[in-house]
């Protein structure tokens, strides 16, 4: 299913904090209702904490796992500084980290500070196999870039 992004441009393009993690919250919260309805399950950042692990940060609706190791998709995308789709999670075996065990799909955006260092991503999930494509990837990346995440 393809998402209407651009319905979020104006919201996230309004965001104007200069706190980065209220930033963060701004954007998810700006994003959920939307995207959520178009079968989004959870969304939230994990940011940088050193150099071998990644802890929770602004999302919703749901807790998730934190700290989480470099080894799952947001690790790989941290590593090799690349969005990350996952057409289904079970195809990662142990390399999975599951915090959901409905969730079969994930994007995975990192994010990048002003000097270019991956500070973290952006964590999408959904309950349905194949639900995101390189369209996710582009219009979620020109988001962060709107807010100043990126």
């Amino acid at each position: 299913m393809k998402r209407r992004y651009w319905d979020l441009e104006p919201a996230v393009a309004a965001i104007d904090s200069a706190d980065l993690t209220t930033r963060m919250q701004c954007f998810v919260d700006a994003m959920w209702p939307h995207l959520h309805a178009a079968g989004v399950s959870w969304l939230g950042f994990y940011l940088r904490d050193g150099d071998n692990r990644l802890v929770l940060g602004p999302r919703r609706d749901k807790p998730a796992c934190s700290p989480i190791g470099l080894h799952g998709a947001c690790g790989r995308a941290v590593l090799t500084r690349r969005p990350l789709v996952v057409h289904d999670v079970a195809e990662l075996g142990d390399e999975y980290i599951a915090c959901d065990v409905n969730d079969r799909s994930e994007v995975v955006i990192p994010i990048f500070d002003e000097k270019g260092l991956c500070r973290g991503v952006l964590d999408l999930d959904s309950h349905a196999v194949g639900a995101f494509d390189e369209h996710d990837v582009e219009c979620l990346t020109r988001l962060l870039r709107l807010a100043g995440l990126t």
